[in-house]
């Protein structure tokens, strides 16, 4: 495996269109020279040893479609300007130390498929206008710390395959609007506090393999579609 910083000169590179240095044991922070990799489509740095907070300036790579910093030791918030990166249509920040809320404006990358923030200290409340990202089909944000309840608009996205927002103080009730989401294959809203009953309306969702709606507080009965 690579140890150490990444080498400067590799932000001279500026054709680069793929930089994957996944899986190694890089260390250090992503310093503000990353902005100059203006042709990145592709940029992997998951599995390392990364801290300190994302540079503001990564919004200069408006033609990513992929980003992944997962499962590294990064802290501080998203920056604001995470919607330069219009075309993304990959982002995983899961397995870090991230804080403060979501910004507003991660409901404006509209191109987005996959959006795994799960496993970070995020809290506030999950912005409404993730509803907007309506080709999303895998959403993972559990193991946050996140409060309020579950936003409506989540139930618009109908391509959703997997929804995991375990782990929180989500409260509130399931709403019959659950049934809207009826490609779901997974979905998870574990060690919550979410009251209420089950609606009858998750009968609906008969692509469903895996329910996990342990230590909550709902009540009544289980729905005879289950």
């Amino acid at each position: 495996d690579f140890s150490g910083v990444i080498p400067s000169q590799i932000y001279n590179l500026t054709n680069l269109e793929v930089l994957n240095l996944g899986r190694n044991q890089f260390s250090g922070e992503i310093p503000s020279q990353i902005g100059n990799l203006t042709n990145l489509i592709h940029l992997q740095l998951d599995g390392n040893d990364f801290s300190g907070v994302i540079p503001s300036q990564i919004g200069n790579l408006t033609n990513l479609k992929v980003l992944n910093l997962g499962k590294n030791n990064f802290s501080g918030e998203i920056p604001d300007n995470i919607d330069n990166l219009m075309n993304l249509e990959y982002l995983y920040l899961d397995h870090n130390a991230f804080t403060g809320e979501i910004p507003n404006e991660i409901g404006n990358l509209t191109d987005l498929i996959y959006l795994q923030l799960d496993r970070n200290q995020f809290s506030g409340e999950i912005p409404d206008n993730i509803g907007n990202l309506t080709k999303l089909k895998e959403l993972y944000l559990d193991g946050n710390q996140f409060v309020g309840i579950i936003p409506p608009s989540i139930w618009n996205l109908t391509h959703l395959t997997k929804l995991t927002l375990g782990g929180s103080d989500i409260s509130g009730t399931i709403p019959p609007e659950i049934g809207y989401l009826t490609n779901l294959i997974i979905l998870g809203i574990w060690n919550s506090m979410l009251t209420g009953v089950i609606p009858e309306s998750i009968g609906y969702l008969t692509n469903l393999q895996y329910l996990y709606i342990i230590n909550n507080q709902l009540k009544g009965e289980i729905p005879s579609g289950i």
